[in-house]
């Protein structure tokens, strides 16, 4: 047994298929570090996940594009072309020497998107809310700089079924590219979010409406996705009371709730949860606390991971508690290539710089240095 001072995250866990030896997961992070314009996964991002793999770890990938028309984010790689596939095998294949694990995110922008990302199609999403695309605020990184997002459509019933496609032959690149799992992103705002909140969704066919048919694409893609991995190598994430991306339900207690119960049907990996303190890559209500993960684990029969806005000291109390089975780090593991290392033996965390978040070079990324080299320095 590993002697530390955060014994709870240094104990063995198992996610599904995923047996690891520690519960400190690196969260998906969206870098725009991806080779353009094809979206493909290069060296730089080679460097930056090898670098922060650690024996029996999990790392999440970055949010990951299932298909041309579903980006939305300058730099953010994808899951549809060989050459993507390609990339990401020599990602996983370093992260794997290094004893480490490796789930792929599957990502689908919705509404949050510009015709610059898509190849010319007209954003889609599961209603029209012209407001939204009309608020300065809701910006897309796009080839020249950010910019408003496009006008968006709502998807046909035909639409959405070819979507649950592209979703499945996502995962099957995933496996073929040497991922162990796939996570489902439903959460801060995107399509699968857009079908579930009514504040975005204003459907009356089977789509809209009531909680059961909100469910629906998700439950349909979720079905996609276990028919190629199995449910031991899918997870979801959600993002509870979040508003990131102009998102809104009118009754978040309600809707979350019976989405948690329905997902236990599936026998996932896992649930992983965004706290409503965070949105986006800042903290915004730290009262929350861990609303999310208090709400639902009486509802989630599975493992539960939470994200957003833990220190070490409060990811060990959550896990301690029996709140959640593991925490997803997300800025500072952008800082501390070694953060598992650092947290084990309770060393200082360096600090991250926020300015080179979403850039496109190797400043900000793989240039932050390990503890050990930095006493050597």
């Amino acid at each position: 047994m590993i002697e530390t001072s955060n014994p709870n995250l240094f104990t063995p866990v198992q996610l599904g298929s995923l047996r690891l030896e520690h519960r400190v997961i690196m969260a998906p992070l969206t870098r725009s570090r991806s080779i353009q314009p094809d979206s493909v996964p290069g060296d730089l991002m080679r460097t930056y996940y090898e670098q922060r793999a650690s024996e029996g770890g999990l790392i999440i990938s970055e949010a990951t594009n299932i298909s041309l028309t579903s980006r939305g984010w300058l730099g953010a790689p994808g899951l549809y072309s060989d050459e993507q596939v390609k990339g990401w095998q020599a990602i996983t294949a370093a992260v794997k020497a290094k004893g480490g694990r490796m789930v792929a995110q599957l990502w689908h922008t919705g509404r949050s998107s510009h015709t610059a990302m898509t190849g010319g199609a007209q954003p889609v999403t599961a209603s029209v809310n012209e407001s939204y695309w009309k608020n300065p605020d809701h910006l897309v990184s796009i080839p020249g700089g950010w910019a408003e997002s496009s006008p968006h459509r709502a998807l046909t019933v035909a639409e959405i079924a070819e979507i649950v496609q592209d979703y499945r032959k996502a995962a099957e690149r995933a496996l073929d590219a040497g991922f162990e799992a796939v996570e489902l992103h439903a959460a801060n705002g995107y399509l699968m979010d857009q079908f579930l909140q009514d504040g975005s969704n204003h459907r009356t066919d089977q789509y809209g409406g009531s909680l059961e048919n909100r469910f629906r694409f998700l439950s349909e893609v979720l079905n996609a996705l276990i028919s190629v991995c199995d449910s031991d190598r899918v997870a979801v994430r959600l993002g509870p009371g979040g508003t990131w991306n102009g998102i809104s339900d009118s009754d978040p207690a309600a809707l979350f709730s019976y989405v948690a119960e329905q997902l236990n049907q599936f026998d996932l990996a896992y649930l992983h949860l965004i706290e409503p303190r965070v949105g986006g890559s800042i903290t915004t209500h730290p009262e929350k606390g861990t609303a999310a993960a208090q709400q639902l684990r009486p509802i989630f029969k599975g493992k539960l991971i939470s994200a957003g806005g833990f220190e070490p000291e409060t990811a060990e109390t959550a896990i301690e508690e029996g709140l959640v089975d593991a925490v997803a780090f997300g800025r500072y593991f952008v800082s501390n290539p070694d953060l598992v290392h650092r947290i084990r033996e309770h060393l200082p965390l360096s600090e991250y710089d926020r300015d080179t978040f979403y850039t496109f070079d190797a400043r900000g990324y793989t240039d932050y240095p390990a503890y050990d080299a930095v006493l050597v320095a």
